[in-house]
């Protein structure tokens, strides 16, 4: 259940960056992260036992296993990248990718003859029930094991300085990379010993081994929730502030109906919207905006009209209050429509208490309600 899940988050942080590739191809960051990310993918189903049975009958025994370890060796090595890109200009960045490309072909030439010489018989085996005692296996694990410590070391070190100068959600979002990396590399360092005891001809105790399955298992869906939670801490207050705006918007409905009857030329916008603006999140700011504007301006044209309805009833030349302008809005859109003489001077009407446009917006909901 975990793995098909981890497969699921996978496969849409995947999707989600390769449509960023493809909205900024020469981006190196967003390549990086998206051949990280394309890498890790490929290799989860490799790893599946249906798939590495499909691969090893389709190439040959041990086939499977050599390429998810490749497709992991690529993946750090994109990461790697990610953070080079990040500290580096571009020309500079280029050249420090390529001298990373040195450890990563030799890692690749030296698991890939190791495979090639471990007999057939050896081949199909887990990490825990794998002959340590043939060279093959034990220098597969060995060179692959070193040089994820390499590249997760270098990862590690870098999220680590950016999350002390990140602020939210970036620093929550690096900082559960950081605990990822962290057990990823005690993880890998742990197996390079135990590799090499039982290479060696000791025997070492299945706790260890299950102990550093169990750190791997536990920091690679860290490392996913890190990588996707800036972004969806990101996409949950602009969801948040989205269904704010809809719900004012709808709210403030009363008091633009009335008011635009009258008013109709200060409508911002006359047209109809298209079905991908209404249900668009920018749609749905930009009538919000257009409609807390539309109702200020009607109020400040129909206030001479409220102020001589509420002069009627109590002298004032100051603000009028929310509740009195509610109380004479329809009469005083009546008059004006009827054509009455009023001052031309605009009367402050419901202002807010601050300077913001929240507190402008909470004043014209108020108004509306009242109304």
């Amino acid at each position: 259940m975990l793995s098909a899940l981890l497969g699921t988050v996978l496969l849409l942080a995947l999707g989600w960056n390769v449509a960023r590739l493809f909205a900024s191809p020469s981006d190196k960051l967003v390549q990086a992260v998206a051949f990280c990310l394309l890498c890790a993918a490929l290799s989860f189903p490799v790893g599946t036992r249906g798939g590495a049975a499909f691969v090893d009958a389709l190439i040959g025994e041990g086939a499977a296993k050599l390429l998810q370890n490749l497709l992991l060796l690529g993946s750090v090595f994109f990461l790697k990248c990610f953070f080079i890109h990040s500290v580096s200009d571009r020309g500079a960045g280029r050249a420090r990718v390529r001298a990373e490309l040195i450890p990563l072909g030799i890692t690749v030439l030296v698991i890939t003859a190791a495979m090639a010489a471990t007999p057939q018989v050896e081949r199909a085996h887990t990490y825990a029930a794998a002959n340590m005692r043939v060279a093959g296996v034990a220098v597969f694990y060995l060179t692959a094991g070193l040089y994820l410590m390499y590249a997760l070391a270098i990862a590690l070190r870098w999220t680590v300085r950016y999350a002390r100068m990140s602020g939210r959600p970036l620093v929550t979002g690096l900082w559960l990379i950081a605990g990822a990396l962290t057990a990823m590399v005690s993880a890998a360092g742990v197996r390079e010993v135990l590799t090499l005891v039982r290479w060696l001809g000791a025997d070492v105790p299945g706790a260890a081994i299950l102990g550093a399955k169990l750190l791997l298992d536990v920091a690679i869906p860290l490392f996913v929730i890190g990588v996707l939670y800036p972004a969806s801490a990101t996409r949950w207050v602009s969801l948040r502030l989205w269904w704010h705006h809809r719900r004012v918007y709808r709210r403030l409905a009363p008091l633009w109906t009335a008011l635009n009857e009258v008013f109709p030329e200060d409508a911002l916008h006359r047209g109809h919207p298209s079905w991908r603006d209404a249900l668009s999140v920018r749609g749905v700011h930009r009538r919000y905006y257009r409609r807390v504007i539309e109702c200020r301006d009607g109020l400040v044209r129909i206030s001479p009209h409220l102020a001589l309805l509420e002069a009627a009833e109590h002298p004032s030349t100051g603000e009028l209050a929310t509740e009195s302008a509610a109380r004479h809005l329809r009469a005083a859109l009546a008059a004006y429509a009827a054509g009455e003489p009023a001052p031309s001077q605009a009367v402050p009407i419901a202002l807010p208490n601050g300077d913001s446009l929240e507190d402008d917006v909470r004043q014209l909901a108020l108004l509306a309600d009242a109304l």
